[in-house]
């Protein structure tokens, strides 16, 4: 039975979606599963250039994706982890890391889709574990992208005999630009060049794209996924920014070069692969290489233009005043009024989060402006916290018989832990970096790395509480309370490795064992006021056991 136009596009477009959404499947899957791994990998590995993208590369792979790999090098960078060179270079090995993927994506596995298939269901519904839940979703979704690679391929052979679709795609062919600047635009949309390439290819191997827009469509699909990550760090920090921006003009910049390469010679004769399919793959695959072994050369050249492009610039918006999310006029109004205060909440953890960063680089380099401007982010937090107790108690239903003392009360538990996580950062924490300056001391080379990772685990479930109080998911909920009890047990860890030292006498851990273990347990606080957060929601939706004493 001949299909109809409407219906070929439209099981066209649902297999590309599955695509799409298998991709992001596994992307999650690790990222649920190894993130926090990832991340003390990615801070870690920053020796030299060439260790950083052999790091960025096997992040990507993992991943799935180099714009999630950028994403979380902007965290590190904002706190001061991960310098300039070493983070372009970690996304250049990370734009190569998603050229393998696709590589590793179009191989023979493919023939074991129904296995993995049945591995990760059985995973995701009979564990009780968490890691190999997420294992079980990483294979569903490795699954899903060869099944979705077939269907799109089955989709698209009906258009074999298409004429109007024939005269399209052959305009594509003599028209490069239309067709560079469509995937560009198409991986952009899709926030995956893996999957664009994916596509691409697929067609291409159906004889439905010309050889020639198909190389186009795969650069372009570079140029879209470097503006991915640009477009998501637009509001970060202008180091981040410049090093996205070298990315961009490196990416970019480059596959505008390959592109005219395209227009001058032949690339088909070039490029090796026994199928149009997997020559548009190889291309993918040697474009990055090259790119990676030159970005590596150029690395200082790049970041100088990306600082001529993005200048250092001021905050206009810092000294301007803050403007509440708490809004009287809605006080009567309870969805609404809580809704704002949870907005007030949102902008409370977003600011202690900043604090935090800001905080462990006292114990680099102590700089007491900055240190005054914690305590004056406290101020403003706490002032933050008691505006919105006195907007929760204020909040009144037209119907007498609503209950909003609850809810009130539970979102001003919520506020109060939040100011004492500020107060920790703020008096605590800047406090034992004034200790340490003022005595002239410093942390042991493992000292150190034990509470840089530390700090790295508690920012994330920080970055995990702000979620919960957004989305109020309760599954993000129930991972932000086991964190806490990790959190726990890494610090009772942390100690012994610590008193371990001072067992040696060892003089660094001797001079700065206070600061250590206060530094430690503050941490580990301020990580309890954030899992907090949680335990309302727990609590409604009957999540939460009443003790956790034994019946005698």
């Amino acid at each position: 039975m001949e299909l109809s136009p409407t219906l070929v596009a439209l099981n066209l477009a649902a297999a590309a979606a599955l695509l799409i959404w298998a991709v992001r499947l596994v992307r999650t899957g690790f990222e649920r599963a190894f993130g926090g791994h990832l991340r003390l990998w990615l801070r870690r590995s920053t020796g030299n250039s060439f260790t950083a993208a052999g790091t960025g590369a096997g992040a990507a792979v993992l991943l799935q994706s180099s714009t999630a790999v950028a994403l979380l090098l902007a965290g590190f960078m904002a706190s001061g982890k991960i310098g300039a060179y070493a983070g372009l270079a970690i996304i250049l090995g990370a734009d190569l890391g998603s050229a393998i993927v696709v590589q590793l994506l179009n191989s023979p596995i493919a023939l074991l889709s129904p296995l993995l298939l049945l591995l990760g269901v059985l995973f995701f519904l009979r564990s009780s574990r968490r890691s190999l839940r997420q294992i079980g979703r990483i294979l569903i979704g490795l699954a899903l992208i060869f099944m979705s690679l077939d269907l799109i391929r089955e989709a698209a052979a009906p258009l074999s005999g298409s004429q109007g679709f024939a005269t399209v795609m052959s305009y594509l062919a003599g028209d490069l630009i239309t067709a560079f600047l469509l995937a560009a635009l198409f991986a952009w949309a899709v926030h995956s060049s893996v999957a664009a390439i994916l596509l691409f290819a697929a067609l291409a191997a159906q004889g439905m794209l010309p050889l020639q827009a198909a190389f186009a469509m795969v650069l372009g699909a570079n140029l879209g996924g470097a503006f991915i990550a640009f477009v998501l760090t637009l509001r970060s920090e202008p180091d981040v920014r410049r090093v996205i921006v070298g990315n961009l003009i490196l990416r970019g910049g480059g596959a505008l070069i390959a592109l005219l390469f395209l227009y001058r010679f032949d690339a088909g004769a070039l490029i090796p692969g026994g199928s149009a399919q997997q020559q548009a793959l190889n291309l993918h695959l040697v474009f990055n290489v090259a790119l990676l072994v030159i970005g590596i050369v150029v690395l200082r050249p790049t970041l100088a233009l990306a600082r001529m492009v993005l200048p250092g610039t001021t905050d206009a918006h810092a000294d301007a005043p803050r403007r509440s999310a708490l809004d009287p006029t809605v006080r009567t109004d309870p969805p609404r009024a809580f809704a704002c205060a949870q907005r007030e909440l949102v902008e409370m953890g977003n600011r202690i989060e900043t604090m935090l960063r800001d905080g462990m680089r006292l114990f680099d380099a102590y700089d007491e402006p900055t240190a005054a401007r914690l305590r004056s982010e406290y101020r403003e937090v706490a002032n933050m916290s008691l505006d919105l107790r006195v907007y929760l108690a204020s909040i009144r239903s037209r119907d007498p018989e609503e209950d909003t003392g609850t809810r009130a009360f539970d979102l001003a538990g919520v506020a109060v832990n939040l100011e004492a996580g500020a107060d920790l950062i703020a008096r605590k924490i800047a406090a034992l970096a004034r200790q340490m300056h003022q005595e002239k001391t410093s942390f042991s080379e493992n000292g150190w790395k034990e509470l840089s990772d530390f700090h790295d685990r508690v920012l994330r479930n920080v970055q995990h509480g702000i979620v919960v109080l957004m989305s109020e998911d309760v599954g993000a909920a129930r991972e932000l309370v086991q964190q806490k009890e990790m959190i726990r047990d890494i610090e009772q860890k942390l100690e012994r490795k610590h008193l371990t030292r001072l067992r040696k006498g060892l003089v660094e851990s001797i001079e700065t064992s206070a600061v250590h273990i206060d530094l430690l347990r503050s941490l580990k606080m301020l990580n309890t006021s954030f899992a907090m957060i949680a335990y309302p929601l727990l609590k409604e939706r009957g999540e939460l056991l009443e003790s956790r004493l034994i019946d005698s």
